[in-house]
Protein backbone atom coordinates (compact mmCIF):
# COMPACT_ATOMS: atom_id res chain seq x y z
CA UNK A 1 0.00 0.00 0.00
CA UNK A 2 2.78 2.39 0.97
CA UNK A 3 4.62 1.63 -2.29
CA UNK A 4 1.48 2.35 -4.33
CA UNK A 5 0.98 5.68 -2.58
CA UNK A 6 4.62 6.60 -3.25
CA UNK A 7 4.33 5.74 -6.93
CA UNK A 8 1.11 7.75 -7.26
CA UNK A 9 2.67 10.72 -5.47
CA UNK A 10 5.61 10.58 -7.88
CA UNK A 11 3.61 10.15 -11.08
CA UNK A 12 0.84 12.68 -10.39
CA UNK A 13 3.12 15.77 -10.37
CA UNK A 14 4.76 14.51 -13.55
CA UNK A 15 1.37 14.23 -15.25
CA UNK A 16 0.40 17.69 -14.07
CA UNK A 17 3.65 19.16 -15.37
CA UNK A 18 3.04 17.48 -18.72
CA UNK A 19 -0.27 19.33 -18.99
CA UNK A 20 1.28 22.62 -17.81
CA UNK A 21 4.72 22.76 -19.41
CA UNK A 22 7.18 25.43 -18.37
CA UNK A 23 8.86 25.53 -21.76
CA UNK A 24 11.29 28.05 -23.21
CA UNK A 25 12.01 31.42 -21.68
CA UNK A 26 13.30 34.62 -23.27
CA UNK A 27 16.94 34.12 -24.24
CA UNK A 28 16.72 30.32 -24.48
CA UNK A 29 18.12 28.51 -27.51
CA UNK A 30 15.48 26.38 -29.22
CA UNK A 31 16.10 22.77 -30.19
CA UNK A 32 15.51 21.85 -33.82
CA UNK A 33 12.23 20.09 -34.64
CA UNK A 34 10.91 18.22 -37.65
CA UNK A 35 7.17 18.07 -38.39
CA UNK A 36 4.91 17.18 -41.30
CA UNK A 37 3.61 20.03 -43.43
CA UNK A 38 0.21 20.09 -45.15
CA UNK A 39 1.98 19.23 -48.42
CA UNK A 40 3.20 15.98 -46.87
CA UNK A 41 6.83 17.10 -46.65
CA UNK A 42 8.80 17.33 -43.43
CA UNK A 43 9.86 20.80 -42.28
CA UNK A 44 12.40 21.77 -39.63
CA UNK A 45 14.04 24.91 -38.30
CA UNK A 46 17.34 23.79 -39.79
CA UNK A 47 15.72 23.96 -43.25
CA UNK A 48 15.55 27.75 -42.96
CA UNK A 49 19.09 28.20 -44.28
CA UNK A 50 18.87 31.89 -45.18
CA UNK A 51 16.54 33.01 -42.40
CA UNK A 52 17.50 35.58 -39.78
CA UNK A 53 14.86 34.19 -37.48
CA UNK A 54 11.40 32.65 -37.46
CA UNK A 55 7.88 33.52 -36.31
CA UNK A 56 6.77 30.23 -34.78
CA UNK A 57 3.02 30.37 -34.14
CA UNK A 58 1.02 27.64 -32.44
CA UNK A 59 -2.44 27.86 -33.99
CA UNK A 60 -5.25 25.66 -35.28
CA UNK A 61 -8.37 25.47 -37.45
CA UNK A 62 -11.28 25.62 -35.03
CA UNK A 63 -10.40 28.25 -32.43
CA UNK A 64 -12.23 31.56 -32.97
CA UNK A 65 -9.16 33.47 -31.79
CA UNK A 66 -6.98 31.64 -34.32
CA UNK A 67 -9.53 32.45 -37.03
CA UNK A 68 -9.57 36.11 -35.99
CA UNK A 69 -5.80 36.28 -36.41
CA UNK A 70 -5.58 34.15 -39.55
CA UNK A 71 -5.23 37.03 -42.02
CA UNK A 72 -2.81 38.83 -39.73
CA UNK A 73 -0.63 35.69 -39.63
CA UNK A 74 -0.70 35.55 -43.44
CA UNK A 75 0.23 39.23 -43.56
CA UNK A 76 3.12 38.70 -41.12
CA UNK A 77 4.60 36.09 -43.42
CA UNK A 78 4.15 38.24 -46.52
CA UNK A 79 5.75 41.23 -44.80
CA UNK A 80 8.64 39.57 -43.02
CA UNK A 81 9.57 36.41 -44.96
CA UNK A 82 11.40 38.58 -47.55
CA UNK A 83 13.25 40.20 -44.63
CA UNK A 84 14.34 36.87 -43.19
CA UNK A 85 11.60 36.15 -40.64
CA UNK A 86 9.20 33.56 -42.09
CA UNK A 87 6.12 32.26 -40.31
CA UNK A 88 6.10 28.61 -39.23
CA UNK A 89 2.60 27.66 -38.08
CA UNK A 90 2.12 24.57 -35.90
CA UNK A 91 -1.15 22.88 -34.96
CA UNK A 92 -0.69 21.09 -31.61
CA UNK A 93 -4.30 20.05 -30.91
CA UNK A 94 -5.49 16.48 -30.42
CA UNK A 95 -7.83 15.77 -33.38
CA UNK A 96 -9.66 13.14 -31.32
CA UNK A 97 -10.84 15.94 -29.06
CA UNK A 98 -11.35 18.46 -31.85
CA UNK A 99 -12.03 16.74 -35.21
CA UNK A 100 -11.86 20.09 -37.04
CA UNK A 101 -8.14 20.16 -36.21
CA UNK A 102 -7.36 16.90 -38.01
CA UNK A 103 -4.57 16.82 -40.59
CA UNK A 104 -7.14 16.46 -43.39
CA UNK A 105 -8.89 19.64 -42.25
CA UNK A 106 -5.52 21.39 -41.96
CA UNK A 107 -4.79 20.59 -45.60
CA UNK A 108 -8.21 21.89 -46.62
CA UNK A 109 -7.86 25.08 -44.57
CA UNK A 110 -4.39 25.84 -45.92
CA UNK A 111 -5.63 25.47 -49.50
CA UNK A 112 -8.75 27.56 -48.95
CA UNK A 113 -6.83 30.42 -47.36
CA UNK A 114 -3.76 29.99 -49.59
CA UNK A 115 -1.33 29.90 -46.70
CA UNK A 116 2.07 31.16 -47.91
CA UNK A 117 3.79 29.51 -44.93
CA UNK A 118 4.20 25.91 -43.74
CA UNK A 119 1.36 24.62 -41.55
CA UNK A 120 2.75 21.75 -39.52
CA UNK A 121 1.03 19.08 -37.45
CA UNK A 122 2.47 18.31 -34.01
CA UNK A 123 1.05 14.79 -33.80
CA UNK A 124 2.80 13.81 -30.55
CA UNK A 125 2.39 17.33 -29.09
CA UNK A 126 6.03 17.11 -28.02
CA UNK A 127 7.07 20.29 -29.81
CA UNK A 128 4.29 22.28 -28.13
CA UNK A 129 5.28 20.86 -24.75
CA UNK A 130 8.96 21.63 -25.34
CA UNK A 131 8.17 25.23 -26.29
CA UNK A 132 5.74 25.60 -23.39
CA UNK A 133 2.86 26.60 -25.64
CA UNK A 134 -0.49 26.81 -23.88
CA UNK A 135 -2.86 28.59 -26.28
CA UNK A 136 -3.77 29.15 -29.90
CA UNK A 137 -2.59 31.45 -31.26
CA UNK A 138 0.68 31.90 -29.37
CA UNK A 139 3.89 33.31 -30.84
CA UNK A 140 7.48 32.36 -30.13
CA UNK A 141 9.64 34.80 -32.08
CA UNK A 142 13.09 33.38 -32.73
CA UNK A 143 16.19 35.34 -33.63
CA UNK A 144 19.05 33.50 -35.27
CA UNK A 145 22.46 33.82 -33.64
CA UNK A 146 25.01 31.74 -35.52
CA UNK A 147 23.62 28.22 -35.51
CA UNK A 148 21.29 28.93 -32.58
CA UNK A 149 17.65 30.01 -32.64
CA UNK A 150 17.09 32.23 -29.63
CA UNK A 151 13.68 33.13 -28.16
CA UNK A 152 13.25 36.91 -28.37
CA UNK A 153 9.52 37.33 -27.76
CA UNK A 154 6.68 35.16 -26.45
CA UNK A 155 2.97 35.87 -26.42
CA UNK A 156 0.22 37.58 -28.39
CA UNK A 157 0.45 38.88 -31.96
CA UNK A 158 -0.96 42.26 -30.94
CA UNK A 159 -3.30 43.85 -28.40
CA UNK A 160 -6.64 43.60 -30.21
CA UNK A 161 -8.10 40.23 -31.11
CA UNK A 162 -11.37 41.57 -32.48
CA UNK A 163 -10.27 44.45 -34.70
CA UNK A 164 -6.99 44.52 -36.60
CA UNK A 165 -7.65 48.16 -37.46
CA UNK A 166 -7.78 49.13 -33.79
CA UNK A 167 -4.44 47.63 -32.78
CA UNK A 168 -2.33 49.99 -30.67
CA UNK A 169 0.54 47.64 -29.86
CA UNK A 170 1.67 45.35 -32.67
CA UNK A 171 3.94 43.27 -30.46
CA UNK A 172 5.33 40.88 -33.07
CA UNK A 173 5.82 43.52 -35.76
CA UNK A 174 7.55 45.85 -33.30
CA UNK A 175 9.77 43.03 -32.03
CA UNK A 176 10.89 42.00 -35.51
CA UNK A 177 11.57 45.57 -36.57
CA UNK A 178 13.75 46.00 -33.49
CA UNK A 179 15.66 42.79 -34.21
CA UNK A 180 16.24 43.88 -37.81
CA UNK A 181 17.87 47.03 -36.42
CA UNK A 182 20.03 44.99 -34.07
CA UNK A 183 18.01 46.14 -31.05
CA UNK A 184 16.11 44.33 -28.31
CA UNK A 185 12.32 44.08 -28.75
CA UNK A 186 10.53 46.84 -26.82
CA UNK A 187 8.25 44.22 -25.26
CA UNK A 188 9.65 40.75 -24.61
CA UNK A 189 6.62 38.89 -23.30
CA UNK A 190 2.84 39.25 -23.22
CA UNK A 191 -0.08 37.04 -22.29
CA UNK A 192 -1.31 34.97 -25.23
CA UNK A 193 -5.07 35.35 -25.66
CA UNK A 194 -6.73 32.34 -27.26
CA UNK A 195 -8.11 28.85 -26.85
CA UNK A 196 -6.28 26.43 -24.61
CA UNK A 197 -4.35 23.70 -26.40
CA UNK A 198 -6.34 20.48 -26.51
CA UNK A 199 -3.92 17.99 -24.96
CA UNK A 200 -4.24 14.25 -25.41
CA UNK A 201 -5.81 12.46 -22.44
Amino acid sequence: MRKSVFVFAFILPALMNAQNPSGYKIGDAVADFRLKNVDGKMVSLSDQKEAKGAIVIFTCNHCPYAKAYEQRIIDLDKQFRPQGFPVIAINPNDPKRVPDDSFEHMVKRAKEKKYPFPYLVDETQQVARTFGATRTPQVFLLNRSGDKWVVSYIGAIDDNTEDAGAVKNAYVINAINALLKGEEPPVRETKAIGCTIKWKV
